[in-house]
């Protein structure tokens, strides 16, 4: 007879939402962004990834619910019943193209002289949202610098977008924390213990984690030139799922898998 201890989990009650229009099941608790994704809906993320908590940094994945005044982050909003969501209204392609912009300008993305060139999520965003030129004044702090102190990674601040992947990845997957977040709005940077040279941080593994997670080319293997960083997100998919089910099983670590989050 089982135990208590035994018991399977009972399933989480189902809702139902309607997205575009199409009336669709989901399940209680779970977030807009993971209830649009599973329908197969082209939906344009970059501070998200699905081994990681959701904080809406980025503010892309904003959606439309009938009777909300305001617009909703889906990566950090619950299903609820009855919902009227949409995803793809002219006022957001607009929102996000501004916002796509918007990040471009802040700092110094230039594209043909990026280690990410090719692979990299903002300019896969750009595209999409058709971003061929930039509305606003750049910006260019001139106090963004490169750390290249650690033996083997390089953090570019130029490139960064303050997702904040790579404290979250670092916290919850390698349970470091050596990265956090210092300074409050175009002035905040990432940084490592209390704001000391990457290569000096006495909590950093070395895993490489926040470099697998970054999105654009903010953070880079040594030795990679222009348009040659890939990242292997498969690695971060394959530690997440592991530690949940706590199997492991060395022949299903994807070594040579890159893959890319938004689809």
């Amino acid at each position: 007879m089982a135990t208590k201890s035994t018991l399977p989990a009972s399933p989480a009650p189902t809702i139902t939402v309607m997205i575009n229009g199409e009336m669709v099941t989901a399940r209680q608790g779970d977030s807009l962004l993971s209830v649009i994704r599973e329908r197969g809906i082209a939906f344009p993320t970059l501070c998200a990834l699905p081994e990681l908590s959701a904080v809406g940094a980025c503010r892309l994945c904003l959606v439309e619910a009938v009777g909300r005044p305001r617009l909703l982050a889906a990566c950090v909003t619950a299903v609820e019943e009855g919902m009227d969501v949409r995803t793809d209204t002219a006022r957001l392609i607009e929102y996000r193209r501004m916002t796509v912009e918007l990040l471009l300008a802040e700092r110094n993305h230039v594209c043909a002289v990026c280690v990410a060139n090719g692979s990299c999520e903002l300019q896969d965003l750009a595209m999409s949202t058709g971003v061929d030129h930039v509305r606003y004044d750049y910006i260019h702090p001139p106090d963004l610098t490169l750390d290249a102190s650690h033996e083997r990674f390089v953090v570019d601040h130029n490139r960064c977008v303050l997702c904040t992947r790579c404290v979250r990845v670092c916290d919850q997957l390698e349970g470091a924390h050596t990265w956090d977040l210092a300074g409050r709005g175009a002035a905040t940077r990432v940084i490592t213990d209390l704001a000391m040279p990457w290569g000096l941080s006495v909590t950093c593994t070395s895993c490489g984690k926040c470099v697998e997670a970054c999105p654009t080319g903010a953070l880079f293997r040594k030795g990679t030139t222009v348009a040659e960083m890939t990242k292997n997100r498969g690695e971060l998919t394959f530690l997440d799922e592991a530690r949940r089910s706590h199997v492991w099983k060395l022949g299903d670590f994807p070594m040579k898998e890159t893959e890319r989050n938004n689809p």
